[in-house]
């Protein structure tokens, strides 16, 4: 078995309001098939973590490497795009992976990206 990292990208404004959806039921509707997909990883036996983060403006990097460290207010990288959440499966190869992904997209309404972790 390999864990996989199933990170969900959107665009900033998924952060605010109704979170990019065309409306609150959407919003509703997509948070709703988002639970029944995490309670069907942990039927199947996948789930390993999940999580969603807070918007980017709440983020901070800390630049540790040299003498004294340094804190920036704000995500690392400037993008359009955020990591908004993630999921952390268990399954036997990339191709099962990335069948979940295939459901966790539909289910959370977003484009996930698929990467094993290391040594897995």
């Amino acid at each position: 078995m390999t864990e996989y990292l199933l990170a969900v990208h959107g665009p900033e404004e998924s952060f605010h309001g109704i979170g990019g959806y065309a409306s609150e039921q959407e919003m509703e509707q997509a948070f709703a098939d988002t639970d029944a997909f995490n309670n069907e990883l942990k039927a199947e036996g996948s789930w390993v973590f999940a999580g969603g983060l807070q918007a980017p403006s709440t983020a901070s990097v800390m630049d540790g490497t040299g003498e004294e460290p340094v804190v920036t207010d704000g995500p690392y990288l400037e993008t359009k795009e955020f990591i908004g959440g993630f999921w952390v499966v268990d399954v036997p190869d990339l191709d099962a992976a990335l069948a979940l992904a295939a459901r966790g997209s539909k289910a959370c309404r977003g484009k996930v990206e698929v990467r094993p972790f290391q040594g897995g």
